[in-house]
């Protein structure tokens, strides 16, 4: 029967003889866990991030882009050929089963006053339907009604970069500004949304009515045009159907043959995020696994002591076999070895990595963060890293013989 106390006591001696030795053996391992835990911290913070930033601008959302105008052969890109109008935003409600809400929207950049204040920011006349096409909530207020939109009523809300610029620490809601010499009353302000994927910052941002916008802000081409439709599907399954239905709906309604190009252009929003999301989860897979070399090679570090020790402690095997000391309890006293100075090292790379994920996020502004379920993954790999290679020296050792053993020099 294998006696696992007095092996223990063994092995923890023999790792004290040799203090120096054991640090410099389990550093790698230190190393390698510590990596292991900061590299995925940095990756699992970058993907929710960019999680947070597809929370941020909708979900199951399409944006819709007028056509492009050609000059000499000169293509001039997306939304330079005035195609979408109102009447479009209410068919696509009305004809797509597959979409849930529609947001139409006409705007630009235009400054705003307030008093001695003013900011330039950008103007999105559009309909009551946006927010909850983009999942925007009101920190204070109200919406604008339909009816106001119908009317040309003079409201407005504000985003929160809007209110900080121009109001400070004073109630937005009630005030009365200015936007080319027109006045509105503020209604509600935006709760925040921040910056979206490209950095840009969505708070910076007026939502009125879209018809004042296009009749006395930045006026049309014709009437009832608008720059962009916002479309949110029922769900995710129903993206891939909405635009399906889009295009279709829409070529019909711009009476486009059947060798026609688009006029439009319907871009999936949701599925581009989705696709950096898995981009940055799968990064964050790459440095865990690059991280996770070092832990090898501190296995083979570990490997390569145990072997020295088996060489110098020959003699020491050969006594232990010579009164009685079993083939397994040499195997064992080398391996449980191997897997403390593993385990060890194991728990100095925890301290190591959650430190260096937290100095990283306060000093260089990066996101990370820390989960459990890695921690306990790099603990667990450590040890099975010292059971690997800390198994070939023990069964070197347990195969010495005993006459040989006590007769090396």
């Amino acid at each position: 029967m294998i006696n696992i106390p007095s092996t223990l006591k063994i092995s923890f001696r023999a790792l004290r003889v040799n203090k120096m030795r054991s640090a410099l053996t389990m550093l790698g391992i230190v190393i390698g866990v510590g990596a292991v835990i900061a590299m995925l911290a940095v990756g699992k913070g970058a993907s929710q991030k960019i999680a947070d930033q597809i929370a941020s601008i909708g979900s199951n959302l399409l944006i819709i882009l007028p056509g492009s105008t050609s000059s000499g052969g000169v293509r001039m890109g997306a939304g330079t050929q005035p195609t979408l109008t109102m009447g479009d935003t209410e068919a696509i409600l009305r004809e797509c089963p597959a979409v849930a809400d529609v947001a139409p929207e006409h705007g630009g950049i235009a400054q705003i006053v307030y008093g001695n204040q003013n900011w330039a920011t950008g103007i999105r006349g559009t309909t009551p339907n946006m927010l909850n096409v983009r999942e925007w909530q009101l920190a204070s207020g109200r919406v604008f009604t339909g009816q106001e939109v119908k009317s040309g009523g003079k409201v407005c809300l504000l985003g929160r970069t809007v209110v900080d610029n121009l109001f400070g620490n004073i109630d937005a809601t009630g005030q009365v500004v200015r936007i080319k010499n027109v006045p509105f009353i503020v209604i509600g302000v935006l709760e925040a949304k921040g910056q979206s994927l490209t950095g840009k910052d969505q708070d910076d941002t007026i939502f009125l009515p879209i018809t004042v916008a296009q009749k006395q802000l930045f006026g049309t081409q014709f009437p009832g045009m608008v720059r962009i439709i916002h479309v949110k599907a029922k769900s995710t399954e129903d993206l891939a159907a909405a635009e399906k239905q889009i295009n279709e709906l829409l070529r019909q309604r711009h009476r486009l043959g059947p060798k026609q190009e688009n006029d439009f252009t319907v871009r999936n929003l949701t599925q581009l995020m989705q696709t950096q999301e898995q981009s940055s989860k799968v990064m964050a897979l790459l440095l865990g696994a690059i991280a996770s070399v070092s832990l090898i090679v501190g296995g083979i570090g570990i490997m390569n002591i145990m072997l020295v020790s088996v060489t110098e402690r020959t003699r020491e095997i050969g006594i232990r076999m010579a009164v009685g000391a079993k083939t397994w309890d040499i195997r064992l006293q080398f391996i449980i070895e191997a897997i403390t100075l593993s385990l060890i090292g194991g728990v100095i790379g925890i301290i190591l990595g959650v430190g260096g994920s937290k100095i990283l996020s306060t000093f260089a502004e990066w996101p990370t963060i820390i989960s459990p379920f890695y921690v306990v993954l790099a603990f667990c790999f450590s040890g099975l890293v010292g059971i690997f290679f800390g198994f070939y020296p023990a069964y070197k050792a347990s195969l010495l013989d005993p006459i040989d053993a006590l007769r090396y020099e």
